[in-house]
């Protein structure tokens, strides 16, 4: 009789543990998917700021380099610079388009 009732109690035991592992299992998942929920909006904010200051570095740099064309063809038409003062002026203004972008991307 005895070895009946340890059987019984064991299994009791068994069926104990496997229910509270379960929970345990079942509220970590919970709370591991509520915070990834929680947190999604706000990486999805931070991903669209980064991709807007990409966009305005790359719009920064475009309108540069087409101000520095620009000023290029003027300097030549004007005639009062040799061609490697035009090209120096156009650099600089590619530089500093440059660096414009780079200060929008940093911000």
């Amino acid at each position: 009789m005895m070895r009946r009732n340890a059987s019984w109690v064991q299994a009791v035991g068994l069926g104990a543990t496997v229910f509270a592992l379960s929970a345990l299992a079942i509220t970590d998942s919970l709370q591991w998917t509520s915070t990834a929920y929680a947190s999604g909006p706000e990486r999805r904010d931070r991903r669209d700021d980064r991709q807007d200051d990409r966009r305005d570095a790359r719009d920064t740099r475009q309108e540069g380099r087409e101000e520095a064309r620009e000023a290029k063809q003027e300097c030549k038409k004007a005639d009062d610079k040799s061609n490697r003062e035009c090209r120096q002026e156009k650099r600089d203004a590619k530089d500093d388009a440059r660096d414009a972008a780079r200060d929008i991307k940093r911000d």
